[in-house]
């Protein structure tokens, strides 16, 4: 009988290692944050549900509040990712804006949005959390900031007041509903008249959409 070749894989440098530890880590805090809430969430149980020793854990984040909102900053970049991929697959001719409403809409529907109401509720009485809080709401305002200004023209009009406010206007409205949402269950009927009223009011002030395949060349 001919021998089996095998082929070894190569073996995982420390850093790939340490990178799929936190991994698991942070994936196994969202769905504690979703399963329990933050004050039922504890790092050992987190610890239990990613496989892994109290000790990796306190190596890789000392602290509960480092945990988490690890976990969403963890989760907030995929969907970000994910939000770009969404709006890149809207085909030419549609109606761009709506479509980046929907997506939006549709992604505040899940455990991204739950996991943040946690954690900044909680964090309005736990000093350190809230200093952590506060770190990443200014840098998911700057993500989406730069991410609106990528994907929507500059008006011609330079003094038009909308268009800077735009991105917190549309989040602010988003936020509101996805809330009243968590209260009222799928049957919130009335947060689709809302969305339709954005929608256009947006098309009332806000510039065409750029071409995703012109902002690729650039």
């Amino acid at each position: 009988m001919a021998a089996v070749e095998t082929i070894a894989r190569p073996r995982r440098t420390q850093a790939q290692r340490s990178a799929a530890t936190r991994v698991r880590l942070l994936e196994a805090t969202l769905q504690c944050l979703d399963d329990l809430g933050y004050a039922r969430t504890s790092t050992p149980e987190i610890a239990r549900r990613a496989g892994l020793s109290r000790g990796a854990q306190l190596h890789h984040f000392p602290t509960k509040a480092e945990l988490v909102t690890g976990a969403v900053e963890h989760l907030w970049a995929r969907r970000h990712e994910e939000f770009l991929a969404a709006f890149a697959r809207v085909p030419p001719g549609a109606d761009r804006l709506a479509a980046a409403i929907d997506i939006l809409w549709e992604m505040m529907s899940g455990a991204t949005f739950r996991a943040w109401v946690e954690i900044a509720v909680a964090s309005r009485t736990d000093p350190e959390l809230r200093r952590h809080v506060v770190e990443l709401t200014t840098r998911f305002a700057d993500d989406v900031d730069r991410t609106f200004r990528a994907l929507f023209a500059a008006p011609s009009d330079a003094a038009d007041p909308f268009y800077g406010v735009a991105p917190r206007f549309a989040f602010a409205l988003l936020d509101g509903l996805a809330m009243q949402r968590l209260v009222l269950g799928a049957a919130d009927r009335p947060a689709d008249e809302v969305l339709d009223a954005l929608k256009a009011l947006a098309r009332l002030v806000m510039p065409t959409p750029a071409n995703p395949s012109s902002q690729e060349e650039r």
